[in-house]
């Protein structure tokens, strides 16, 4: 082998090492493929459609409701397939299940995504859950197909891999993943009553 071709060589497998490590940096800590493998997000996501996961940006944005995440539920064992849900509770928030509807910190959301027909029961006996900090709380667009935090509760954020923002398999149904908006779901409080006889009331003129 000549010089020139050794050169050429070398050249060629510097640059499919560079390439096998970008790679690798853009899988662990940017973005990764996701191939959807059951019903329980349909009908926003099929069975086996792809979806490009976001790891980077919530390091700086927080997951918000209605963000479609992938995780490892509570309990998986390593090699398990981790599950693709949507968020609906967040961080010290109440979830109240209350006839076939969601209900976040007492007000009822419109959830326009979930299955046509369907409504959200409980599983397992539990309509109420207060959401940890650090954690979410989540459930498939398919309630019915859905095994989620109505099973096994609040996921940690620690668990989560990352936000699925674009369907980019097949590629007729490519498309990026909006998060749908919801109205301040603010804990509602309450004005205070002065106690009877409290100076505080105003006094008619």
């Amino acid at each position: 082998m000549t010089q020139r071709a050794r050169g050429c060589l070398l050249e060629a497998v510097e640059t499919l090492v560079l390439t096998l490590i970008i790679f690798l940096v853009i899988q662990t800590f940017i973005a990764q493929p996701y191939q959807v493998e059951q019903m329980s997000m349909e009908n926003t996501l099929l069975p086996h459609q792809y979806v490009l996961v976001d790891k980077l940006t919530p390091r700086f944005d927080p997951y918000k409701r209605g963000d479609i995440v992938v995780f490892m539920p509570p309990g998986a064992t390593p090699g398990s397939t981790p599950y693709i849900k949507r968020v609906i509770g967040l961080p010290g928030e109440t979830v109240d299940l209350r006839n076939g509807h969601v209900s976040i910190n007492g007000q009822e959301i419109s959830e326009p995504y979930v299955f046509p027909g369907q409504t959200t029961e409980p599983l397992g006996g539990q309509d109420h859950w207060v959401v940890p900090a650090n954690s979410l709380f989540v459930m498939g667009d398919h309630r019915e197909e859905s095994s989620d935090s109505r099973v096994f509760g609040p996921v940690p954020i620690a668990n989560v891999i990352g936000r699925a923002w674009l369907r980019y398999w097949p590629l007729n149904t490519f498309e990026i993943l909006a998060t749908p908006t919801y109205p301040d779901l603010s804990p509602l409080v309450l004005p205070s009553v002065p106690p009877s006889g409290s100076a505080d009331f105003a006094r008619a003129a």
